[in-house]
């Protein structure tokens, strides 16, 4: 699993390039249809080859309404967003998917409740996005808070897996809510977006990685880690995430990295850290949020 989550990490972070490089030749929301489109399209192909079955009548509501929050929302905050920010500050807003989910998980999933080391997580968590904030304010407000709705809309998505999908096969899941998503993403586009696409090799080469690599088997990924583990455990899986997205464009966008950035991401992931990390009760074999046999 540790392997699994590592490789997620990888093309998550690494995606980020991919995302504000497509903005140059792509409408923004485009391309996120075009990426979510081509991802629904691989994914339609494996369920054929292995014969996955079509969604229960009782399951659709939920897959449409993940692929709303997840796929299309999600990743249309995300586009808008880069048009102002930089890959790295976007990463780290979005990426507060897992205090978002900490939080909700206290009241709607069993077994993990909220103690004061998760309460001072959530404290550090925060006040970390505004000093990341802070360092990058040359970006649009309205862009500041659509990237952390991202994170927002992610973690109710994440929170109705945990509830309502528990029974569903993950590979149809995650095939029936990118194709809703890509739907919607699309029809977005089409209503609100004139900009031009130039297509070429490089363009090309965005629109494969990010729709195959980082839509289709990331998303598949991600699902399986979401169904093994609980809800609270496996967001912290992705605090390598917002780290590797920095990294990534300091070193293939020529972004800048400031000791003000630096601080309020290491506060983000010290925040998160506290959340998901367990506490010398935990250790000790007592119950610190939820019982130790529920552990995975």
């Amino acid at each position: 699993m540790n392997v699994l989550i590592g490789l997620l990490c990888l093309i998550w972070g690494f995606n980020w390039v991919f995302m504000k490089l497509a903005n140059g030749v792509f409408p923004p929301v485009l391309f996120a249809g075009y990426r979510f489109a081509l991802g629904a399209l691989v994914l339609i192909a494996v369920c054929m080859v292995r014969r996955v079955p079509l969604p229960r009548m009782r399951d659709w509501k939920w897959y449409i309404l993940c692929g709303i929050l997840q796929t299309m929302y999600f990743n249309l905050a995300i586009q808008l967003s880069l048009e102002d920010l930089s890959a790295g500050l976007t990463s780290v807003l979005t990426y507060s998917m897992p205090l978002w989910l900490t939080l909700m998980a206290h009241f709607w999933l069993p077994g993990e409740q909220l103690r004061l080391r998760k309460l001072l997580g959530i404290v550090i968590g925060i006040i970390g996005l505004f000093v990341a904030m802070d360092a990058h304010w040359s970006g649009s407000t309205p862009a500041l808070l659509l990237a952390v709705s991202s994170g927002l809309s992610w973690a109710i998505a994440n929170l109705l897996v945990k509830r309502k999908l528990g029974h569903c096969d993950m590979l149809q899941f995650t095939t029936w809510q990118m194709i809703t998503g890509a739907a919607g993403l699309l029809l977005y586009s089409v209503i609100f977006e004139h900009g031009e696409s130039h297509w070429g090799v490089m363009p090309a080469v965005y629109v494969l990685f990010s729709g195959i690599v980082g839509s289709a088997l990331a998303f598949v990924m991600w699902s399986y880690i979401l169904s093994k583990v609980e809800a609270s455990r496996a967001s912290i899986s992705l605090l390598l995430v917002p780290v590797i997205g920095v990294v990534s464009g300091v070193l293939f966008l020529n972004e800048s990295l400031s000791v003000i950035t630096v601080a309020g991401i290491l506060l983000v992931l010290m925040g998160i850290w506290l959340v998901n990390g367990k506490s010398r009760k935990t250790r000790d074999g007592s119950t610190d949020g939820f019982r130790a046999d529920q552990q995975a």
